[in-house]
């Protein structure tokens, strides 16, 4: 969407690190990046791909201004958690790290849901969702740069919360290293963090696993390249990751045992 032939109420804007999920038989985005030098405070769905619909066309989002925030489905509503503001990117907004957040049940009204102590620390960067035993789970993520906090942050802590008030610090340091720009996913009764970035060291490939949170295992031998911002599913019995951050033109699968 980027010429006069654009409808803006019918053509979204190109983006990347929006969230995204896969909500009453339609798939979702939700937000986006400040590489437009604005921030996309916008959701659409779509039954097909083909067809879009500018879900909040006529009502602006409570939460934005934001990007880089986790997005998961749980408890029959939409997930929009923590994010922040990238005023070197974007102007309108002051700097802003969030650790709140925000449900739906249409994309269109949002009800924030406040955390109370303990609690993980403001992030995001967190790429797909993990959802298990009816608890939505952060694990690690991170804090972009911006002018006035050059020191970006990396996490390797895990936090579960059934109700996005209460949450349960499993571990404070996984034994993956931290990271951000990863993608996380639930796979065969098990909490999976594969790939990512960390400044020391830049893109990652290694893949780990837990049951519970708290004890992880890694699995050995990755065959694919260091990469950071892929796509990752389960889906058709298979846990599948695709592309990335790289510019691999690859698509990999990890059967079960």
């Amino acid at each position: 969407c980027k010429d006069s032939s654009c409808d803006a109420t019918a053509d979204w804007e190109g983006r990347h690190t929006a969230g995204y999920a896969v909500f009453k038989d339609r798939m979702w985005f939700i937000g986006g990046d400040a590489n437009q030098r604005h921030y996309q405070n916008d959701v659409w769905s779509s039954a097909d791909g083909t067809t879009w619909e500018f879900v909040n066309r006529d009502t602006r989002l409570p939460w934005a201004p934001r990007v880089l925030h986790y997005t998961v489905v749980h408890d029959g509503k939409l997930w929009v958690i923590g994010g922040q503001t990238m005023p070197g990117f974007a102007a309108g907004a002051a700097e802003k790290f969030y650790r709140d957040a925000w449900t739906s049940t249409d994309g269109v009204t949002w009800t924030e849901v406040k955390p109370v102590e303990p609690c993980w620390s403001p992030r995001g960067m967190i790429g797909g969702s993990a959802v298990m035993d009816g608890r939505i789970w952060i694990l690690g993520g991170g804090t972009y740069d911006t002018p006035t906090t050059p020191a970006r942050q990396f996490f390797n802590d895990v936090w579960s919360s059934a109700d996005g008030v209460t949450w349960t610090r499993h571990t404070a340091a996984a034994p993956w290293h931290p990271r951000q720009y990863h993608d996380v996913a639930v796979w065969d009764g098990k909490l999976w963090v594969m790939e990512g970035y960390h400044q020391k060291g830049g893109n990652r490939n290694d893949v780990w696993y837990s049951a519970d949170g708290a004890n992880w295992t890694e699995l050995a031998k990755t065959p694919w390249k260091p990469r950071h911002a892929a796509s990752l599913v389960a889906h058709a019995g298979h846990l599948w990751m695709i592309g990335g951050n790289n510019m691999e033109p690859d698509v990999w699968k990890l059967k079960k045992r």
